[in-house]
């Protein structure tokens, strides 16, 4: 099992010396990924409903908040005061950049850090800031997703990329340096719909879900199975092996005191280590080999304990 966590990109750690602390710390105790998330553009009003939270409400914008540091900036600042440990964007918005700019940046990147790029991919779900970008059709957000990773993808792995879709069409054209890794960085798919489970089977690595969907609620392993099945009958359908869809899991949730799930019992992630490993290993005999750990917190100090008491008292006891 490989874990990851996510590097500041708003409130009082934004800022160079604590995020270099952090993951500089998160390197030397051998975490696996840092992540960063993506906006680029906070509106102050927001209508859209969050699909992450259980009223809908983006967090983030409580007490007005427009703060967010840009992913690819902070990406590739993370990568050069790093040296080993891997790189996340948890995920990109696909449609709010340029595809091109996107397969150049990110090869650029593959190249400078020698291939430690992992591209994770959603459709995004603010109308707002899809119109403040001046993007194409917020409702259209799902097939720009799709053409924009298969273009990525072309200019990655073709000599001469082509690519002729209805929002981006390309032709005659030279995107050297091609990515360290071959034939390209892993490609993780977030999301839980059923439009993400047909992205990933076309287009994906890796299934990426985040736990906390209520609308698709994985808090517990029966039901992250479950949508793992799910996924794998869609691979079978159209003739993908599943097994060549690694699994990862961003768990929103993580404590070192036990918390109650709305159903009754212990929350997962939450408790002894003796009982996080537990629910760990058990994800990882479900073919988890990725997990997202919850570690964020608003004070350096805090955070850093959390970084060391997770990496002292919980990595040990993982079995893979």
């Amino acid at each position: 099992m490989k874990f990851g966590l996510s590097a500041p990109i708003r409130g009082p750690l934004a800022n160079a010396a604590s995020i270099r602390i952090l993951v500089e710390r998160a390197e030397a105790l051998d975490y696996d990924y840092l992540t960063v998330s993506d906006h680029i553009v906070v509106p102050t009003a927001i209508d859209s409903t969050y699909p992450y939270s259980e009223d809908g409400d983006f967090p983030w914008s409580e007490g007005g908040s427009v703060e967010c540091m840009e992913q690819f900036t902070l990406l590739s600042w993370l990568g050069a005061i790093t040296t080993k440990i891997g790189l996340l964007t948890s995920v990109t918005v696909v449609p709010h950049r340029n595809p091109l700019f996107m397969a150049k940046s990110l090869a650029t990147l593959d190249q400078l850090t020698g291939g430690r790029v992992n591209f994770g991919c959603g459709a995004g779900w603010m109308r707002e800031e899809f119109e403040a970008l001046g993007l194409p059709p917020f409702a259209a957000r799902g097939q720009v997703t799709n053409e924009y990773i298969a273009a990525i993808k072309n200019a990655w792995t073709q000599d001469r990329p082509v690519y002729d879709g209805e929002f981006v069409k390309f032709d005659k054209i030279g995107m050297d340096p091609k990515p360290v890794q071959t034939p390209h960085p892993a490609i993780w798919i977030g999301g839980e719909s059923a439009p993400a489970l047909r992205r990933t089977v076309a287009l994906g690595d890796i299934w990426y879900p985040f736990g906390s969907n209520p609308k698709f609620r994985m808090d517990t392993l029966a039901a992250y199975k479950a949508r793992v099945e799910r996924l794998h009958g869609l691979a079978e359908e159209v003739n993908r092996d599943p097994a060549t869809i690694g699994l990862a899991y961003n768990c929103a949730f993580h404590s070192a005191e036990a918390q109650q799930h709305p159903d009754g019992g212990r929350l997962i992630m939450t408790g002894t280590p003796e009982q996080r490993a537990g629910d760990i290993n058990a994800f990882a005999e479900a073919g988890t080999t990725s997990m997202i750990v919850n570690l964020v917190d608003n004070d350096l100090n805090a955070m850093l304990d959390r970084l060391e008491e997770f990496a002292a008292n919980v990595a040990p006891l993982i079995d893979t």
